[in-house]
């Protein structure tokens, strides 16, 4: 079968370290790789919340690709452009949902309300949907109305380490996602901060996503006295990151909200136990007897659970053990590239 050509349509700056950007950009570099001829289409940054520019923009690149080309599109942009200017897009589009946008944290009533129809209403648009989870699988079944024979689930892949564990004295607590709401930081700061009388050390990986949540996020840490046991290290060159693996006891991060998560992925192929929250995807990407799970928001639970883990050695152990046992399953980026790879091929270039 001959390889389907597309378009892989995608906001901003590509190399942003997001689960979502990394996602993506290692996606296309492995089509290419698989002998697809896929194309990068830059779209405007502002996505999700686009400006008259880049929806204009956007809308006439999309409309201008040459319908031979199947069309991958960026969730950002999927769940908040134009339903007009989508429906004349003449390529078979494929959309690509992390998860929907209106479960983002912190939005207006009236915000989740205009994203979830607008999304709903681009999804018929669609001749196939990729999602990296069978939770997104389900809510787009459930509450967006998709036909299963849409979706195709293409988890994320992972880099296996290369070097072994040397888990540092005292040991750290390693938490990776960006400066956002969605992260929960703030509620790890919390736990934290219920238990300096342990000895721990803990760093904070990730971009800054919003410069005042970054600024909150530092005041609360000096308000809790936090300077001298955590850092908010923000973003880091990723050898810099890797050896944090290496020295970490355990993996925290108390999200609100994930469609995937693929930090989660990276810890178990490092053999880190886990503590999170019970929400979106993570009860399914953190497996059982990997990690302790606890409510969302819920600080003085989450103090608990990374308490059992510090103070339980043969607890961590085991928990570690299971953890490293499932990220040697994990799936590669050529597997992951292989299954986006079909969808292309077996689309009938008619549309939705």
């Amino acid at each position: 079968m001959t390889k389907r050509a597309a378009a892989f349509a995608i906001p901003g700056d590509i190399t942003t370290v997001t689960g979502g950007y990394i996602y993506e950009r290692r996606l296309l570099e492995e089509l290419r790789a698989l002998g697809h001829d896929v194309a990068h289409l830059q779209l405007g940054a502002s996505f999700p919340d686009p400006t008259p520019a880049d929806m204009a923009h956007a809308v006439e690149a999309l409309q201008a690709l040459d319908p031979a080309r199947a069309l991958i599109l960026d969730g950002l942009v999927y769940g908040s452009i134009d339903p007009d200017g989508l429906a004349g897009v003449t390529a078979p589009i494929v959309a690509m949902i992390h998860h929907p946008l209106a479960l983002e944290t912190g939005l207006s009533p009236s915000r989740r309300a205009h994203l979830f129809e607008t999304e709903r209403t681009n999804l018929v648009l669609a001749a196939h949907v990729l999602v990296p989870s069978s939770h997104t699988a389900h809510i787009l079944r459930t509450e967006y109305e998709v036909p299963s024979e849409k979706i195709t689930i293409a988890r994320p892949g992972t880099e296996q380490p290369t070097a072994g564990r040397a888990p540092s004295d005292p040991p750290l607590i390693l938490s990776v996602g960006i400066q956002h709401p969605r992260k929960g930081h703030d509620v790890l700061l919390r736990a934290l901060a219920a238990l300096t009388d342990l000895d721990w050390r803990a760093v904070i990986v990730g971009s800054v996503h919003d410069a005042a949540h970054a600024a909150d996020l530092a005041r609360l840490q000096a308000d809790l006295g936090l300077r001298g046991r955590v850092d908010l290290a923000g973003r880091i060159p990723q050898a810099q990151l890797e050896e944090l693996y290496r020295q970490a006891s355990l993996f925290a991060l108390a999200t609100r909200y994930e469609g995937y998560g693929m930090v989660f992925d990276e810890a178990l192929a490092r053999g880190l136990p886990i503590v999170s929250c019970a929400t979106g995807a993570v009860p399914h990407t953190v497996p059982d007897g990997a990690g302790l799970l606890v409510p969302v928001d819920a600080p003085d639970d989450l103090a608990r659970a990374v308490k059992r883990l510090l103070t339980d050695t043969d607890l961590r152990h085991r928990m570690g053990e299971v953890a490293a046992k499932a990220g040697a399953a994990l799936p590669t980026w050529q597997q992951t590239a292989a299954i986006a790879g079909q969808v292309l091929d077996h689309l009938d270039g008619s549309g939705p």
